[in-house]
């Protein structure tokens, strides 16, 4: 079978076996898929750094009926997160973003509109850390969960604070680089985010392992 590309972002990976690795990745045209890269663990993969967590890549890959798991075959690196990764915070929030997209997606069904959610939050988180604004974590933090919980189809009625009601419509109606300056902190709409996890929290299997550590900061 024809290997397909496709431009994708890395979620997860698991070890298999001595040198191989599963990968969870989210295309733009298929979906969140499940695939094993060969030999990914040895030192001169060709794989190189393009698995690494939620790494931009275009990824190579075959598909056959009835599997599961696809056969990567390569990935270009397009955009790594390894800037982000060295800010604690900021690798916190990378991590809460890759968990909480990994649970919540259900696998090989398009969502091209979490993964343009995700590279903006991305790209918005980079810059703004670039610049000196260490805030810039809560609002990624909070506009992801506000998007995810909506595009989930499952955004409940917001009983939540005044303030944290109007964020919560401004951010719906805004592109996260265009919203209002506020002294985005902990305590910035803290108990909408609250509100919001417990959403996440509730349509999948488990709590998010990440969401400790975010409040923890």
């Amino acid at each position: 079978m024809p290997a397909r590309v496709s431009e994708s972002i890395v979620l997860r990976t698991y070890p298999l076996r001595e040198a191989d690795l599963i990968v969870s990745f989210l295309t733009r045209d298929q979906g969140k898929l499940r695939g094993v890269a060969r030999r990914a663990r040895r030192p001169k993969s060709g794989f190189g750094a393009g698995l690494e967590r939620l790494s931009m890549v275009r990824m190579s890959y075959s598909q056959r009926e009835n599997r599961e798991l696809v056969s990567l075959e390569s990935c270009e690196l397009v955009r790594s997160q390894f800037g982000l990764s060295s800010d604690y915070a900021a690798g916190v929030v990378l991590d809460y973003l890759s968990e909480a997209t990994e649970q919540l997606l259900p696998p090989a069904e398009a969502s091209e509109r979490h993964f343009r959610l995700l590279v903006a939050v991305l790209e918005h988180l980079d810059a703004e850390l670039e610049a000196g604004r260490g805030g810039a974590v809560w609002k990624a933090a909070l506009y992801f969960s506000l998007w995810a919980v909506r595009l989930g189809g499952f955004l409940p009625e917001l009983r939540v604070s005044r303030d944290s009601g109007e964020i919560a419509e401004e951010m719906l109606k805004t592109p996260i680089g265009q919203l209002t300056q506020r002294d985005w902190n902990q305590q910035t709409g803290a108990d909408l985010r609250r509100f919001l996890v417990r959403q996440i929290e509730e349509h999948i299997e488990r709590k998010l392992v990440t969401v400790p550590l975010l409040e923890a900061l």
